[in-house]
């Protein structure tokens, strides 16, 4: 154990990253790097955006451009001068509320954009029916929500299948 945490494997590089991750899904990585490569960091973006999870790393690396591509890849917090495990416990605890902050926005953002869509799903949809079949805006909404109760599904599911009708006939 090291500052109260069970090591779960040492690496020696980054190559089987996302394997092992997602073999002992671990609940912090922790990468000691001189500086991190961009093949490091290739491994790290393509195993966060499946899994992610908080990653600290250590390196001598100070340059702005190499801190800003461990961020990009998924990096919560990027330490210059090395590991040291006195300090190690705060750092993790840093990371971990820095990861789990970033993924609530990331989460409030895909949610935003999923309704975004789907907003313009049901206009487009109105859109057809108000076309096809000579309604005003209101009465074309009023239609969508109507067969959505009837067929107690998401008023979007149907817009999809009203746009996707539309085209079949058009």
């Amino acid at each position: 154990a090291v500052a109260g945490h069970q090591v779960a494997a040492i690496l020696a590089g980054a190559d089987n990253l996302t394997a092992e991750v997602q073999k002992l899904q671990p609940d912090v990585i922790i990468i000691d790097t001189d500086c991190p490569t961009r093949d490091t960091l290739e491994h790290l973006a393509a195993m966060h955006k499946d899994m992610p999870r908080p990653v600290v790393m250590f390196s001598s690396g100070s340059e702005d451009e190499t801190i800003r591509a461990a961020v990009k890849a998924g990096v919560s917090a990027y330490v210059v001068d090395g590991l040291d495990t006195r300090r190690l416990k705060g750092i993790i605890d840093v990371a971990r509320a820095s990861f789990d902050e970033f993924q609530a926005l990331r989460h409030e953002l895909d949610q935003a954009t999923r309704k975004l869509s789907d907003r313009k799903v049901v206009e487009r949809a109105k859109g057809v029916l108000m076309k096809a079949r000579g309604l005003d805006e209101e009465g074309a909404y009023h239609a969508l929500r109507k067969l959505a109760m009837q067929r107690s599904q998401p008023i979007v599911v149907v817009a999809r299948d009203v746009i996707d009708m539309a085209h079949l006939f058009l």
